[in-house]
């Protein structure tokens, strides 16, 4: 599972992160959600190891994520799309990330059929459009075969087909057992696809609990998300 305890970051002045604590269990999908500048980037930046924290832990199963060893079969992440260089070709990339993480190449085919990119593995990555680059980075996520998937807008540039596959895929997962943290702007796609939600407001969780506990007493969990972070007016 994942463990995030009194997390706390600051940039220089300013709080971006305080002492936020949550956990993302094993077997369920949970949402991470937010206003912008609320701090979930930071926190996510924290977990996979990419900033640290002036005080608090986020381990994933009791470890810090800079501890693992080939961490990508233990940790599937999308932050900020693929990462791959313009001029590889897709196959490329996936080649390079499996070798600098032990993966056997045979999974590289594997996972451009799984999302969708079978056809183009040959194509460089520079004529990709955004949704195909998306594509491309859960590739990468899911090369490991990892047990925990960290996603931040992963359906960001998806069409509706992509954006159903996705769901389906994640309840999948969380089924299969594994841990699921997904971030989200689209409360639509949360409220059919997570089991428990975590709301981040100014730094700091303001509230937790499975889906239907966050949304109750609302019309919806756009509204209960409004409510929660006092940004409907904004």
């Amino acid at each position: 599972m994942i463990e995030v305890s009194h997390l706390v970051k600051r940039h220089g002045p300013k709080v971006a992160v305080r002492d936020v604590s949550f956990t993302a269990r094993a077997g369920r999908v949970t949402g991470f959600l937010g206003p912008n500048g609320a701090g979930k980037s930071s926190t996510l930046r924290i977990l996979l190891g990419l900033d640290s924290a002036d005080s608090g832990t986020a381990l994933i199963g009791g470890k810090p994520y800079r501890t693992l060893r080939n961490p990508l079969r233990t940790v599937g992440s999308l932050l900020e799309g693929s990462g791959a260089h313009p001029s590889r070709t897709a196959r490329g990339h996936l080649s390079w990330v499996a070798a600098s993480n032990g993966i056997p190449r045979t999974r590289v085919p594997e996972v451009l059929d799984l999302v969708g990119l079978g056809d183009v593995g040959r194509k460089r990555v520079g004529g990709f459009s955004l949704g195909m680059n998306q594509r491309l980075g859960l590739a990468t996520a899911l090369l490991g075969e990892p047990e925990v998937l960290v996603l931040d807008e992963p359906v960001n540039g998806l069409d509706p087909r992509g954006i159903r596959w996705l769901r389906e895929f994640l309840r999948s997962c969380a089924a299969d057992g594994r841990t699921v943290l997904l971030s989200s702007h689209l409360m639509t796609e949360l409220a059919s696809t997570a089991d428990d939600l975590v709301v981040i407001n100014n730094g700091a969780i303001v509230h937790s609990g499975t889906t239907a506990e966050v949304s109750a007493g609302h019309t919806s969990l756009e509204d209960a998300f409004f409510a929660l972070t006092g940004t409907e007016d904004r």
